[in-house]
């Protein structure tokens, strides 16, 4: 073996050290690093001015494991719908709905480490309606938790699903609506959704796409009409089951992103109805694509600090929560809209067995020359 080999074989040693010695932080503090979306968003920013205190967001999903750190005390007791769902929604075994309420309401860690929500004083009311994490889910239990959550106060109703066309569901909706709750629902993925799903498309519901790292529309989300905002859909990180942390791409962890920013604003402007909400946040989305609502980014990408503190002058009659009508060519869609292509993400000795590995090759190579 050369000096120069064993002298780089010396500084691989001390890197893996220490990285063994500071796995746990590290894995913390990575977590929070690779949440790009906060500072895409300017989410500290945002938080300087409202966490969403006092807002309960509804999340009819998969349920939520409140043995994760950064969803203790964050999540209220729930429901479960179906059968086989008798707890009470704070339990998942399939790791959807933790991840949307980590990105909702995320208290992170008390070293500054990982899972930040975008309203971390929010409180999550789970109902367990979803049973896989494909985001499709169905119909009948997706009404009845819809109804659940406006009878328990909930004042934002994250649906990061879609479902095929269904009057219950539609009439639930409209209820929810009726009753002062904003409705907030993922367009869906390519390629299974080309056109914005059921029911995001419906009239009221405030539909979100996606967008990616650039600020580009991200290729995963569909598109149409029927579009309100977009946010971040790429390579998101957050919550999973049983301590874990996983990134994501899909329209389901845009769909929690807004849902988290509507949380923002209602506690920011309790007064305001629905209707201005939804308006406050279209009006000062950041305009993105062709200008002005186009069918890839609606009205732009979500903007918190804006929505938080812009001086927006009271929706018409013709805007607020309906400001885009739902198309009725767009019916009859069915597949999923959740969060696909997750990857759990990798701690401390995750990152050693790379260098070890990468340093042995190194060594051989060098050892050849």
């Amino acid at each position: 073996m050369t000096a120069a080999v064993r002298r780089w074989c010396v500084g691989l040693l001390a890197i893996v050290l220490v990285l063994l010695g500071t796995a746990r932080p590290a894995s913390a503090d990575a977590v929070r690093d690779r949440q790009w979306h906060l500072a895409a968003l300017g989410i500290a920013q945002a938080q300087h001015i409202s966490q969403g205190e006092g807002v309960v967001v509804g999340l009819p999903d998969t349920g939520v494991d409140i043995k994760h750190a950064e969803l203790s005390g964050a999540v209220l007791p729930g429901k479960g719908f179906g059968e086989g769902n008798d707890n009470d929604g704070r339990a998942d075994y399939v790791g959807h709905g933790t991840s949307m309420a980590g990105l909702i309401a995320g208290r992170g860690l008390p070293n500054g480490g990982g899972a930040l929500g975008i309203a971390p004083k929010a409180m999550i009311l789970p109902m367990k309606t979803l049973k896989s994490d494909d985001g499709l889910g169905v119909p009948a239990l997706l009404a009845a938790g819809i109804d659940w959550a406006v009878e328990h106060s909930a004042k934002v109703i994250c649906i990061a699903a879609v479902t095929g066309e269904d009057a219950a569901v539609r009439s639930a909706v409209e209820r929810a609506l009726r009753a002062d709750v904003v409705v907030v629902a993922g367009v869906g993925n390519t390629p299974d959704n080309t056109t914005v799903g059921f029911p995001a498309r419906l009239p009221g519901v405030l539909a979100v796409g996606g967008s990616d790292r650039d600020g580009g529309h991200a290729p995963i989300s569909a598109t149409g009409p029927e579009m309100m905002v977009a946010a971040p859909a790429v390579d998101i990180v957050s919550t999973r089951p049983n301590g874990r942390y996983a990134a994501a791409s899909g329209t389901s962890d845009a769909t929690a992103i807004v849902s988290g920013v509507v949380a923002l604003v209602r506690a920011k402007y309790p007064g305001l109805s629905a209707a201005e909400v939804v308006h406050r946040i279209t009006a000062t989305a950041t305009d993105k694509g062709k200008p002005g609502r186009d069918d890839e980014f609606g009205f732009g990408i979500v903007n918190p600090v804006a929505a938080l503190t812009a001086d927006v002058a009271p929706a018409s009659s013709s805007a607020g929560v309906a400001e885009v009508a739902a198309s009725p060519s767009a019916a009859g869609v069915s597949a999923a809209g959740g969060s696909s292509a997750a990857v759990v993400v990798a701690g401390g000795v995750g990152v050693v067995l790379v260098l070890v590995a990468v340093g042995v090759w190194a060594i051989r190579r060098r050892a050849r020359e």
